[in-house]
């Protein structure tokens, strides 16, 4: 008779607990017998996490996608070099990664190179190694020291005031953010 209780799980299904760790978070402490850990996770179906992250496409770094128009894409990591267009939720260029093209996003988060328009919704995060340049608009605006900012630049609530009826705070953030360049 078939007793599930006596299968052994193929090699290929078991996985360490660490590998299953988020990205860029550190390893868990090695064993020091090598073994198996206590706890084995049969890996015969994908993670929940995988579905919970939506859809993701990596340009690696050395690769070069032209002439595209990305879609149904929830997060674009780009290391390599994309001239593309994109509407969607998260973008994130590395610091070898450069993306030129037109884009609308809810978050950007720039290390490397971005020319031409973008319009980050919710965030445009430029950090210290971070270069953008070109038509840009935005929610909410971090540089961090190092970072390179450059171009056609204003503020999206800036731009949804009315000429007559602007706000002394639509006023100012729309005379910092003009034309510039570092």
């Amino acid at each position: 008779m078939f007793n599930k209780a006596n299968i052994i799980p193929r090699p290929e299904n078991i996985v360490r607990k660490e590998a299953l760790r988020p990205l860029g978070s550190p390893p868990a402490p090695a064993n020091s017998d090598n073994s198996l850990p206590n706890e084995v996770i049969r890996n015969d179906a994908p993670p929940a996490t995988e579905n919970s992250m939506g859809a993701r496409l990596i340009v690696g770094p050395d690769v070069k996608l032209k002439g595209a128009e990305i879609l149904d894409c929830d997060t674009l990591v780009v290391e390599g070099r994309v001239e593309a267009t994109m509407d969607s939720r998260v973008i994130r260029i590395s610091e070898a990664g450069r993306f030129t093209g037109k884009v609308s996003i809810d978050i950007a988060e720039i290390h490397g190179q971005f020319d031409g328009e973008l319009t980050a919704r919710s965030q445009l995060i430029i950090h210290a190694t971070g270069k953008v340049t070109g038509k840009i608009r935005y929610g909410k605006l971090l540089i961090n020291e190092g970072g390179e900012l450059c171009g056609d630049i204003n503020a999206l609530s800036a731009e949804k005031v009315t000429q007559s009826g602007r706000s002394e705070v639509a006023a100012v953030a729309t005379a910092i953010s003009s034309t510039v360049c570092g």
